[in-house]
Protein backbone atom coordinates (compact mmCIF):
# COMPACT_ATOMS: atom_id res chain seq x y z
CA UNK A 1 0.00 0.00 0.00
CA UNK A 2 1.48 3.14 -1.06
CA UNK A 3 1.49 6.03 1.70
CA UNK A 4 -0.62 8.93 1.24
CA UNK A 5 0.23 12.42 -0.48
CA UNK A 6 -0.82 15.90 0.83
CA UNK A 7 -1.28 18.61 -1.57
CA UNK A 8 -0.52 22.61 0.11
CA UNK A 9 -2.33 25.46 -1.60
CA UNK A 10 -1.07 28.37 -0.14
CA UNK A 11 -1.43 31.99 -1.55
CA UNK A 12 2.14 31.45 -2.36
CA UNK A 13 1.73 28.51 -4.86
CA UNK A 14 1.52 24.51 -4.18
CA UNK A 15 3.69 22.13 -2.63
CA UNK A 16 2.98 18.49 -2.13
CA UNK A 17 4.48 15.41 0.61
CA UNK A 18 4.40 12.00 1.08
CA UNK A 19 3.02 11.10 4.34
CA UNK A 20 4.51 8.40 6.28
CA UNK A 21 1.90 6.55 7.51
CA UNK A 22 3.70 3.60 6.72
CA UNK A 23 6.87 4.40 9.01
CA UNK A 24 4.99 7.36 11.53
CA UNK A 25 1.36 5.85 11.50
CA UNK A 26 0.77 7.54 14.96
CA UNK A 27 1.92 11.20 13.69
CA UNK A 28 1.08 10.82 10.24
CA UNK A 29 -2.91 9.49 10.86
CA UNK A 30 -3.28 12.51 13.40
CA UNK A 31 -2.25 14.54 10.51
CA UNK A 32 -4.33 13.10 7.56
CA UNK A 33 -7.16 12.84 9.61
CA UNK A 34 -7.20 16.68 10.69
CA UNK A 35 -6.26 17.71 7.05
CA UNK A 36 -9.47 15.70 5.68
CA UNK A 37 -11.45 17.14 8.43
CA UNK A 38 -10.39 20.48 6.93
CA UNK A 39 -8.62 21.76 10.42
CA UNK A 40 -5.97 23.27 8.33
CA UNK A 41 -7.97 25.02 5.43
CA UNK A 42 -7.78 28.64 6.05
CA UNK A 43 -4.75 28.84 8.89
CA UNK A 44 -1.99 31.21 8.16
CA UNK A 45 1.98 30.03 8.28
CA UNK A 46 2.19 31.71 11.90
CA UNK A 47 6.07 30.86 12.60
CA UNK A 48 9.27 31.62 9.77
CA UNK A 49 12.35 31.36 10.39
CA UNK A 50 14.81 31.76 7.42
CA UNK A 51 17.41 28.64 7.11
CA UNK A 52 15.54 27.17 9.93
CA UNK A 53 11.91 26.30 9.34
CA UNK A 54 8.46 27.52 8.41
CA UNK A 55 5.84 25.92 11.44
CA UNK A 56 1.96 25.97 10.40
CA UNK A 57 -1.48 24.74 12.50
CA UNK A 58 -2.02 26.49 15.06
CA UNK A 59 -5.82 27.11 15.43
CA UNK A 60 -5.55 30.61 16.34
CA UNK A 61 -3.87 31.53 13.21
CA UNK A 62 -7.11 31.89 11.27
CA UNK A 63 -6.36 35.46 12.55
CA UNK A 64 -2.66 35.98 11.17
CA UNK A 65 -2.97 38.97 13.78
CA UNK A 66 -3.72 37.22 16.61
CA UNK A 67 -1.46 37.14 19.39
CA UNK A 68 -2.66 33.70 20.58
CA UNK A 69 -1.28 32.33 17.04
CA UNK A 70 1.36 30.15 17.72
CA UNK A 71 -0.48 28.42 20.96
CA UNK A 72 -2.73 26.47 20.03
CA UNK A 73 -3.50 22.82 20.57
CA UNK A 74 -5.81 20.20 18.41
CA UNK A 75 -9.44 18.90 18.14
CA UNK A 76 -8.32 15.75 18.26
CA UNK A 77 -6.04 15.98 21.27
CA UNK A 78 -2.16 15.66 21.99
CA UNK A 79 -0.63 12.64 20.38
CA UNK A 80 2.04 9.85 21.76
CA UNK A 81 5.37 10.49 20.69
CA UNK A 82 6.16 8.44 18.11
CA UNK A 83 9.52 7.61 17.99
CA UNK A 84 10.28 3.47 16.67
CA UNK A 85 13.56 2.69 16.41
CA UNK A 86 13.60 1.05 12.97
CA UNK A 87 12.70 4.40 11.32
CA UNK A 88 15.03 7.31 12.89
CA UNK A 89 13.82 9.85 9.47
CA UNK A 90 15.73 13.00 10.28
CA UNK A 91 14.89 16.59 9.96
CA UNK A 92 16.48 16.95 6.52
CA UNK A 93 15.19 19.69 4.29
CA UNK A 94 11.73 19.57 3.22
CA UNK A 95 10.55 17.33 5.79
CA UNK A 96 7.85 17.60 8.17
CA UNK A 97 8.18 17.34 11.57
CA UNK A 98 5.64 17.57 14.35
CA UNK A 99 6.03 20.48 16.93
CA UNK A 100 5.42 19.94 20.43
CA UNK A 101 5.88 22.08 23.68
CA UNK A 102 8.91 20.85 24.48
CA UNK A 103 7.00 18.17 26.91
CA UNK A 104 6.70 14.42 26.05
CA UNK A 105 3.66 13.41 24.52
CA UNK A 106 2.40 17.23 23.82
CA UNK A 107 2.32 17.12 19.93
CA UNK A 108 -0.90 17.97 18.40
CA UNK A 109 -2.12 19.76 14.98
CA UNK A 110 1.22 22.35 14.50
CA UNK A 111 3.77 21.05 12.37
CA UNK A 112 6.92 22.26 10.72
CA UNK A 113 8.62 22.17 7.54
CA UNK A 114 12.69 22.25 7.69
CA UNK A 115 14.52 23.98 5.01
CA UNK A 116 18.02 23.38 6.33
CA UNK A 117 19.60 19.96 8.00
CA UNK A 118 18.19 20.26 11.66
CA UNK A 119 19.73 16.91 13.17
CA UNK A 120 19.86 18.53 16.35
CA UNK A 121 15.83 18.12 16.46
CA UNK A 122 15.63 14.50 15.65
CA UNK A 123 14.31 11.74 18.78
CA UNK A 124 17.36 10.03 18.65
CA UNK A 125 20.02 12.76 19.28
CA UNK A 126 20.89 14.02 22.30
CA UNK A 127 19.42 16.70 23.58
CA UNK A 128 15.59 18.25 24.95
CA UNK A 129 14.26 18.82 21.77
CA UNK A 130 12.38 15.49 19.86
CA UNK A 131 10.29 15.98 16.69
CA UNK A 132 9.51 13.63 14.57
CA UNK A 133 9.46 13.82 10.90
CA UNK A 134 6.14 12.21 9.65
CA UNK A 135 6.81 12.88 5.41
CA UNK A 136 9.02 15.35 3.03
CA UNK A 137 8.19 16.95 0.09
CA UNK A 138 8.06 15.59 -3.30
CA UNK A 139 7.20 18.77 -5.36
CA UNK A 140 6.97 22.26 -4.90
CA UNK A 141 9.86 22.54 -2.88
CA UNK A 142 10.32 26.58 -4.51
CA UNK A 143 7.00 27.18 -2.60
CA UNK A 144 8.46 26.50 0.58
CA UNK A 145 11.84 28.58 0.06
CA UNK A 146 9.18 31.12 -1.25
CA UNK A 147 7.53 31.02 2.24
CA UNK A 148 10.55 30.61 3.99
CA UNK A 149 12.52 34.00 2.73
CA UNK A 150 9.38 35.90 3.62
CA UNK A 151 10.11 39.18 5.56
CA UNK A 152 8.73 39.24 8.93
CA UNK A 153 7.76 41.29 12.05
CA UNK A 154 8.34 40.65 15.99
CA UNK A 155 7.98 36.82 16.67
CA UNK A 156 9.08 35.45 13.53
CA UNK A 157 5.57 36.04 12.43
CA UNK A 158 5.52 36.76 8.12
CA UNK A 159 4.80 40.88 7.58
CA UNK A 160 2.28 39.87 4.86
CA UNK A 161 0.04 37.21 5.99
CA UNK A 162 0.46 33.78 4.10
CA UNK A 163 -2.70 31.57 4.02
CA UNK A 164 -3.10 27.95 3.61
CA UNK A 165 -6.13 28.13 1.42
CA UNK A 166 -6.70 24.18 1.43
CA UNK A 167 -4.77 20.77 2.22
CA UNK A 168 -5.91 17.71 0.09
CA UNK A 169 -5.35 14.27 1.01
CA UNK A 170 -4.76 11.77 -1.57
CA UNK A 171 -4.47 8.00 -0.91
Amino acid sequence: MANPTATFETSLGTFTAEIYQDKMPVTAGNFVKLAQQGFYDGLHFHRIIKDFMVQFGCEFSKDPNSPRAGTGNSPLGRIQDEHPPAHKLSNEPGTLSMANTGQANSGGAQFFINSVHNSYLDWFTPGASKHPVFGKIISGMDTVKKIETSPTAAGDRPKTPIKMIKVTITE
